[in-house]
C-alpha cells in the first residue's frame, strides 16, 4: 500500500507530515512484550508505505527510544534522515 500525495500536509515551509499518525501508545506498557527488532522492522515498512509521522507522547514510555533507533537504522540503511 502506498499513500497518495493528498495523504500528506505541509505544516510549515520545512515540515511535511502524514495526515495519519502512527501511534506509539502500544509501547507504553500493559500491552504485552514488545520485540524491539520486530517493532523497528514494522516501522520501516510503515515508513516505506508513506506513513512517516509518529505520535510520541511523553507518557508512552520508550517510544522515543524506538524512534531514535528507527532513525539510526534508516540512516544506516538508506542515508535518509526524516
Amino acid at each position: 500500500m502506498t499513500l497518495t500525495a493528498s495523504s500528506h500536509f505541509q505544516l510549515s515551509p520545512d515540515l511535511r507530515i502524514c495526515r495519519v499518525l502512527n501511534g506509539m501508545w502500544q509501547v507504553s506498557g500493559g500491552h504485552g512484550r514488545i520485540n524491539p527488532r520486530q517493532a523497528i522492522a514494522s516501522m520501516l515498512t510503515y515508513f516505506d508505505a508513506g506513513f512517516t509521522t509518529w505520535d510520541l507522547a511523553d507518557h508512552y514510555g520508550p517510544a522515543e527510544d524506538f524512534i531514535g533507533e528507527f532513525r539510526r537504522q534508516l540512516a544506516n540503511l538508506r542515508g535518509d534522515a526524516p
